[in-house]
């Protein structure tokens, strides 16, 4: 039931790849096809599949998606010195409702990660990361969102879904599966004093585009931390858009770091699923090659991830206790990648969202502030929402 939504990919990218050479990525990707139909997915690690649905963006709904010609430009890539099998599964037509869509998306989403297969969205509006947020209703446990955006996107949850009030819906629909929300490369001037302040009372994160362009490695440990992740293309600086209605700044990620930024989330051991949004608004004939560069390099990232998701056996790790205040802070640094983890304790005084004692990425940083007396912020944040 989770594949029959899918179109397959269009015949004409099929015959161009036909002219691509051997070494391509189109010659070495398992595609959906009118005349084979679904791929077999067996030792399959990663997944493309677009989405044509914007119906409830902002800006206005689209009514074509030319998700072909970031195929044709991600085909004629060549692969890094990779091992992973990807394939291409087509795209998810609107439904008959936008509620339709967002089932098409969770059913298939759901359908993947129990295969532990990644998926890679092609958006579509930005109100589908809450379809893609649903894809984990059965995952077994709460999970955490990076979103990499100029806007929190937290919106009046008390009015229908757009693509600027997903994230709201996230905290207040049941079932309750977000832990955590991180925002990075916010603008500040996008975002009210209101949804910067209930960002921090609810104990989310939030990265200020200055902050992250100053030291792109500050990103590392919050991707690490993600179960999934979203772009808004809105993010880059400087795009092209299809029309003047379509959200536009000067100010955003240069291409260079948002592919950083990319990589990070593929590397990440933790992050099970993917997705570029508002692609529908771009001029894509001019922009098809970056979203390509950036599908390349989140790709890459799954390639060299580290497995070091399983601290407890704790061979390849040491262990810095650090006396902070009242506190004694345990960190952990993995003598493999060089990655830094800091525990967060668990306490039957509370009723606890986390079940035992658990791991929080962070870096070198982090520890020598706790080595002069300062506790790391997400430290702090994370055991607050624990205590809730």
């Amino acid at each position: 039931m989770a594949f029959e939504f899918l179109e397959p990919v269009s015949e004409e990218i099929l015959e161009e790849i036909l002219n691509f050479p051997q070494t391509s990525l189109g010659n070495n990707i398992a595609i959906h096809s009118e005349e084979n139909g679904i791929p077999d997915l067996e030792g399959v690690k990663i997944v493309l599949f677009g989405v044509k649905e914007s119906r409830r963006d902002v800006n206005g709904a689209v009514e074509s998606f030319n998700f072909s010609s970031v195929r044709k430009t991600f085909y004629q890539l060549y692969p890094g010195n990779w091992q992973t099998k990807i394939a291409d599964l087509g795209d998810i037509n609107p439904g008959a409702s936008v509620e339709d869509t967002y089932f098409a998306i969770k059913t298939l989403l759901a359908e993947l990660l129990s295969k532990q297969i990644i998926p890679i969205i092609l958006g579509g509006s930005q109100d589908l990361v809450y379809a893609q947020y649903r894809g984990y209703d059965n995952f077994g446990k709460m999970v955490n969102l990076v979103n990499v955006d100029a806007c929190f996107d937290l919106g009046d949850a008390e009015k229908e879904i757009t693509g600027k009030s997903y994230v709201g819906k996230m905290v207040v629909n049941q079932p309750y599966n977000l832990f955590n929300y991180a925002n990075v490369g916010y603008q500040t001037y996008f975002n009210s004093q209101e949804e910067i302040a209930l960002l921090d009372k609810l104990y989310f994160e939030s990265y200020r585009l200055g902050e992250i362009t100053s030291d792109i490695a500050t990103v590392e440990p919050v991707m690490r931390d993600a179960d999934f992740v979203s772009i808004d293309v809105h993010s880059i600086e400087n795009l092209e858009t299809r029309s003047n209605t379509a959200f536009f700044s000067p100010n955003g990620f240069n291409t260079r770091e948002i592919c950083a930024l990319s990589r990070y989330a593929g590397i990440s051991d933790k992050v099970t699923s993917f997705g570029l949004y508002n692609i529908q608004n771009l001029e894509l004939s001019n922009n098809s090659m970056l979203l390509s560069q950036i599908l390349w390099y989140f790709v890459e990232g799954v390639n060299f991830r580290k497995n070091e998701n399983n601290i407890s056996s704790k061979n390849e790790f040491l262990q810095y206790k650090v006396p902070v205040h009242d506190e004694v802070l345990v960190f952990y640094k993995s003598e493999r990648s060089g990655r830094w983890w800091i525990e967060i304790p668990y306490s039957s005084n509370f009723n606890n969202k986390l079940k035992k004692n658990t791991l929080l990425p962070c870096t070198y940083q982090d520890y020598l502030e706790a080595c002069n007396q300062n506790i790391p912020e997400r430290w702090y944040k994370a055991r607050r929402k624990n205590e809730l």
